[in-house]
């Protein structure tokens, strides 16, 4: 559990990407297969592990890919912000939220 009261997994098949051998390069592959690493990320989107004497260095990844991660982050950032909030008493009950709903559109007429 978490200081929220929920532990948050996200696991989605698509982005469940489990190392295999042909995803795993040396930093000289990187270095001599750039151009056509680049294309394998465009075409299949698996993220490329870098090897630097024999020991993981870095991850490579698409542009779309990285987006995607970030705009995540972002969201689960947002929800946890409003989840501590509900749990320190702020904010509005679903009763509350639709008064001040239905008061707004009573408003705009």
């Amino acid at each position: 559990m978490t200081e929220f009261g929920i532990k948050f997994r996200p696991i989605f098949a698509r982005e469940r990407r489990v190392p295999t051998a042909a995803n795993i390069k040396s930093i000289s592959y990187l270095k001599s297969h750039a151009a056509q690493i680049s294309e394998d990320l465009e075409r299949h989107g698996n993220p490329y592990f870098i090897t630097q004497n024999g020991e993981a260095s870095m991850v490579i990844e698409s542009v779309r890919q990285f987006q995607e991660k970030e705009e995540l982050i972002a969201a689960l950032k947002v929800v946890a912000l409003g989840e501590k909030a509900r749990a320190q008493g702020q904010g509005h009950s679903v009763a509350e939220s639709r008064a001040q709903l239905a008061a707004a559109r009573q408003r705009r007429k």
